[in-house]
């Protein structure tokens, strides 16, 4: 009968980091392609909201263009024409456009 050859259990080696290098990378990638840009975004449109005033233009997600009447903490009071005036989330609100855009329209 042919006997069974056993061989030599390998030790496993230690994880270093050479190991976790490739990770690292992508965390990095991941970073400063996508984290980083979004906060930045995100920093500008706080800063936007906060600077509103009566009397701006705006376009809201939604695609209306209006300018604003009325100022609340989360409302804002869109004329988007003449007498007509809709109430919108503050958060809606994506650009501010500049003063006259609507006229030109």
């Amino acid at each position: 009968m042919i006997s069974l050859a056993h061989a030599q259990a390998a030790t496993p080696a230690a994880p270093g980091i050479a190991d976790f290098l490739p990770l690292i990378i992508i965390f990095i990638l991941f970073w400063f392609m996508l984290i980083r840009p979004q906060m930045k975004r995100a920093k500008e449109q706080k800063k936007m909201l906060s600077e509103l005033a009566k009397g701006d233009e705006v376009v809201t997600a939604s695609g209306q263009v209006g300018k604003i009447v009325k100022l609340g903490e989360q409302y804002v009071s869109l004329e988007i024409a003449d007498g007509v005036i809709t109430h919108v989330q503050k958060q809606s609100i994506q650009t501010l456009l500049p003063k006259g855009t609507i006229k030109s329209l």
